[in-house]
Order: C-alpha cells, then structure tokens, then sequence
C-alpha cells in the first residue's frame, strides 16, 4: 500500500552536509509515524531518527542529536532527514521507514514499521 524511495545520499567531507528525502505513496502517509534508519558495513541497522504522523513529535539516537533533524511536508508526501556536521562513522546505507496504517506516533524499533525503502548511501570522508 506504502512505497518509499529515498534520494539525496552522496560523497561528503566531515563536517559537510546532507540532506535526504523519503518521497512516498498512499494515503496512509498523511496518519503514519515515520523513521530513518542506517547499516554501516559489518554492523547490525541502527535507528537514527522517527517523526509522528502529524510532525510535532520527533526522536532522534543520541549520537545525532543536534546534528540532524527530521521533518515531513504532507502536502508533498516526503520526509526528510537533514544531516549537518557529518562525522566519518555517519557512513551507511539510509533507509526510510513507515509505519502500517493508523499507527502515527514516532517509534525507534525497526519491527514496528511495515514498509520500508531501498536505501540512500551517505559516505563521510575524514
């Protein structure tokens, strides 16, 4: 029913900037808690950030706090995940996450959402 895709990854030096976008479809967008996620190569997926379905609750791992911000446009169906003062262990696979129909409050678990995206690489250089 939710399809996401992800878009705005790329090769950055440390303390440079990113901004990913999560351009989804279906309705159930607009009611849907949202997250970001990242997988660094030999580690297990991490939780990054998750922003309700009406925006005015987020949360965010400890080691991005300050750094990153998570937001959402509904009109536009897209979140994103802006990324500034990127570290070198920032480096991974991003993906977006929704969560199943009703569900709208921001989660940190990756089995509470249902429909996930193919992934954005962000590479930090030091």
């Amino acid at each position: 029913q939710v399809q996401l895709v992800e878009s705005g990854g790329g090769l950055v030096q440390t303390g440079g900037s990113l901004r990913l976008s999560c351009a989804a479809s279906g309705r159930t967008f607009r009611v849907a808690g949202m997250g970001w996620f990242r997988q660094a190569p030999g580690r297990e997926r991490e939780f990054v950030a998750a922003i309700s379905g009406s925006g005015f609750e987020t949360i965010y791992v400890d080691s991005v706090k300050g750094r990153f911000t998570i937001s959402r446009d509904n009109a536009k169906n897209t979140v994103y995940l802006q990324m500034n003062n990127l570290k070198p262990e920032d480096t991974a696979v991003y993906n977006c996450a929704a969560r199943s129909g009703p569900a709208a409050s921001a989660r940190a678990t990756a089995g509470d959402y249902a429909y996930w995206g193919q992934g954005t690489q962000v590479t930090v250089s030091s």
